[in-house]
């Protein structure tokens, strides 16, 4: 194989970001993907970015500033964000966005996506920090456009379906269209730009190459070992440096029951994310940091839905937020506020009883009437649908039964919950309070109505739900601009880090839609940006 000046592990948004910025710099650049596909994680997800302070919300009339952007992380942070990391993200987005509008990227506004705490000092209950990926015309991708993971609806924007605040009705003549004509959405799109800018500037991609080792010499991090098809090993030099981007290790069970804070069974992302970065950064002396905490999401598994050969873990968000459902621990009691943002969620998932020695609120069940079905269906499932994985029962009494709840318990707390429902209010865990809970619920209704709604039309039904994850948060601890640190707070020379194989810039923080991929972007372009000014300078010298 090719020398390169970087070379870079991982193909989801954050390896793709900094490929595509150091080769546009002039450097040689190669990127190499463990699997059969590119795109990571950042494939199957919704593609929104979330930056605050951006251009595109001024431009809507939206206020923003950087002391509201600075005041609302450190409201949430508990101590866990390191102020110079929240300074560099706020400071450094707009010129991250900038640049993004340079390649073949679109992105635009997600009007009214509120942030997940919007009622935080700073926090914006109007949203406007979150932006959503345009269509993207995969024909541009020549043979790579069936070298990317495919999503299970790809030709759809994030901001037509109801997660994005549409009604997701395409008209089948324009999804037709689409799909003759290669025209995806979400996070297909965001892939889609961002590889179709590295193969503009030059980028060497080589899939299905898995990396093994650091090569070390004279103390600085001067390659990687990869397995060949063969089974033999290569060995590529990097002149520059190596950046680790290869995603979390949400699919390793070791790494999984050594590190995070609580319960995770159903990781929802690629299952290439086993921690190969973590393991090699480990090796090099890197300093570790956030490696408690993952993008927690509650999940359901579907019969016979898979993804990669295995079963596929099913997020639940407008399911658990809509009207006539509530969510029940074993004693078949509310456990939290249903509506609220998933990442906050597993908190409650991860709460341990002391004297029962146990996690109280898992296994947990999402329990919803019949009205329900009739008005909203269930996940893919039409309304008036009843789909056949549900468990149900003519009684609520039943139906506890059924799941193996305490009977008193559940029909206690519908009680409890259907007095407050006829009075629009949830005294117990203030669901409908905040304006992030109506946004995925039933928006024909204002306000809390939106959300809350009486369980009183039976037959019932009830699905477990699952402590799950997009990924890990946890990794090699970085310098702002992507080093990686030793244990003595020194850059490893030659040793970089990007997106969720790095220590996470937010800490525990889930800021909005988007909270994600806004921090990963902009920090991997700073890491690109690192690279191509030292670049630069080693050529001048």
């Amino acid at each position: 194989m090719t020398d390169f000046d970087v070379v870079v592990l991982g193909s989801g948004a954050a390896g793709l970001v900094v490929a595509a910025r150091a080769a546009e710099a002039g450097l040689r650049v190669g990127l190499f993907e463990k699997g059969e596909a590119l795109g990571g994680t950042t494939a199957l997800s919704g593609g929104i970015v979330w930056v605050p302070d951006n251009p595109y919300m001024h431009a809507a009339g939206v206020s923003d500033s950087r002391d509201e952007a600075l005041a609302y992380l450190e409201s949430l942070s508990f101590g866990m964000i390191d102020p110079a990391f929240a300074e560099a993200f706020v400071d450094t987005g707009v010129e991250a966005l900038r640049w993004l509008e340079t390649t073949p990227v679109s992105l635009e506004l997600l009007p009214g996506y509120p942030d997940y705490h919007p009622e935080r000092p700073g926090g914006k209950p109007g949203g406007g920090r979150s932006l959503h990926s345009g269509l993207f015309d995969y024909r541009q991708l020549g043979e790579w456009a069936q070298k990317v993971i495919p999503s299970r609806m790809p030709w759809i924007s994030l901001i037509e379906s109801p997660l994005g605040g549409g009604d997701g009705r395409i008209p089948p003549d324009v999804l037709e269209q689409r799909r003759r004509d290669d025209i995806r959405g979400s996070g297909q799109a965001l892939v889609g730009g961002l590889l179709k800018a590295c193969l503009d500037h030059g980028v060497e991609l080589h899939l299905s190459t898995p990396a093994v080792s650091l090569l070390v010499s004279d103390g600085r991090v001067a390659g990687v070992g990869f397995r060949g098809s063969d089974g033999g090993s290569v060995e590529v030099r990097a002149g520059i440096g190596v950046v680790i981007a290869t995603g979390g290790f949400e699919w390793d069970t070791r790494l999984v029951t050594s590190f995070l804070r609580g319960p995770m069974t159903d990781p929802a992302g690629v299952p290439t994310n086993t921690g190969d970065g973590l393991r090699m950064a480990m090796q090099a002396g890197a300093s570790l940091a956030n490696m408690r905490e993952a993008w927690w999401v509650p999940v359901v598994r579907i019969p016979g839905d898979e993804a990669f050969g295995r079963q596929r873990s099913h997020l639940i968000l407008r399911e658990r937020t809509l009207p006539r459902s509530i969510m029940v621990n074993k004693r078949g009691r509310r456990f939290t506020n249903e509506a609220a943002n998933y990442n906050a969620l597993g908190g409650a998932f991860h709460q341990f009883d002391a004297g029962e020695f146990d996690y109280v609120n898992l296994p947990c069940w999402l329990v919803f009437d019949q009205e329900y079905l009739d008005r909203y269906g269930f996940a893919s499932s039409p309304p008036g649908a009843v789909p056949p994985y549900l468990t149900s029962s003519e009684t609520l009494d039943g139906l506890a039964r059924e799941i193996g709840v305490a009977p008193e318990g559940l029909v206690a707390s519908v009680e409890r919950w259907n007095e407050h429902a006829r009075q629009a209010r949830d005294p117990d865990f203030g669901r409908g309070d905040s304006a992030y809970d109506s946004w995925s619920g039933d928006t024909s209704q204002a306000g809390r109505l939106a959300t809350i709604g009486p369980l009183d039309a039976g037959p019932y039904y009830a699905i477990e739900m699952y402590s799950g994850t997009l990924g890990t948060k946890g990794g090699p601890r970085t310098t702002i601009d992507g080093e990686v640190l030793d244990h003595f707070e020194r850059p490893i020379p030659g040793l970089y880090a990007a997106g969720n194989a790095m220590a996470a810039p937010t800490g525990m923080v889930y800021g909005g839609a988007g909270g994600t991929l806004g921090p990963i972007i902009v920090f991997a372009y700073r890491t690109g940006t690192h690279l191509a000014r030292t670049g630069v300078g080693a050529s001048a010298g």
